[in-house]
């Protein structure tokens, strides 16, 4: 039951730290939705940060990899809203603007991944 708890809580304050980010950031760039970037490829600098600390001798217990990894991570990062968006620029016949944000969320959000194990390693 502990687990689910953290979850939730983690969750939680993934969602609203995102829903933050996006609401504020999103209404300055119409044809690139910066907050939804910027939320995940945060998430995966964090959760290359989480699973490199984890890797490294066990450093976070399995209910801390599952209040950040899973559920702040889980919450903050946004898979569904990134399709979303996509496919409005895509309906837009904004073609480019869609390429791009999908060609930088990707590629970015891997590097930033890299980024967060390699910094681990540095430890």
């Amino acid at each position: 039951m502990k687990q689910f708890l953290l979850i939730f809580l983690g969750g939680g304050i993934g969602s609203f730290l995102r829903y933050l980010i996006s609401k504020t950031l999103n209404s300055h760039y119409p044809n690139f939705y910066l907050g939804t970037f910027l939320v995940n490829i945060l998430g995966c600098f964090i959760i290359g940060l989480l699973i490199g600390l984890s890797l490294r001798n066990n450093y976070l217990s399995e209910n801390q990899m599952l209040l950040m990894a899973t559920g702040f991570c889980g919450g903050f990062t946004t898979f569904s809203t990134f399709a979303l968006e996509s496919h409005i620029l895509l309906k837009e016949h904004s073609i480019l603007y869609m390429s791009v944000y999908l060609g930088l969320s990707i590629f970015i959000g891997i590097l930033a991944i890299a980024l967060g194990l390699y910094l681990c390693k540095l430890l």
